[in-house]
């Protein structure tokens, strides 16, 4: 019997996934517990929307992540900070300043949540950073801390 699943089922398939199991495991478990539905003709036509809507959504994304992986290549984002006589900055540099800097000079809103700092920054120079999408999709770019 086939069956379309609602929710993810362990050792059995992903949500909006098409599947083969036995009748009574989905009339007596998949169905009453709401992980699936019976696979009719209606069903998979839906499933089907599903699945070009989530392409649609993966190819918008692409193109997100092409914009901005460009802008942010482009040149590296200045981040001021105060610098002692030794070289070294008061502090570190933290995920949320590169989120300001980048809505500042860049014109992006980006998740403080989403930047990943390669090196722990203490001192002026240039640096790494990855912006994390999601999903294996990641943006490396450069950072430069300069003195106020």
């Amino acid at each position: 019997m086939q069956v379309i699943l609602i929710k993810d089922v362990d050792n059995l398939g992903a949500a909006n996934e098409l599947v083969n199991v036995r009748p009574g495991y989905a009339r007596n478990y998949l169905i009453p517990q709401k992980f699936a539905v019976e696979a009719s003709g209606s069903n998979k036509k839906i499933l089907a929307e599903k699945h070009k809507v989530a392409a649609r959504k993966e190819e918008k994304l692409l193109a997100d992540i092409a914009k901005v992986a460009q802008v942010l290549s482009a040149e590296p984002v200045k981040i001021t900070a105060r610098i002692g006589e030794n070289g070294k900055i008061f502090g570190s540099v933290t995920s949320v300043q590169i989120g300001r800097a980048i809505r500042e000079q860049k014109g992006y809103e980006i998740d403080r949540r989403k930047i990943n700092i390669v090196d722990e920054v203490r001192e002026a120079g240039t640096f790494n950073a990855i912006l994390d999408f999601g999903a294996g999709k990641n943006v490396e770019f450069k950072f430069e801390v300069v003195a106020e």
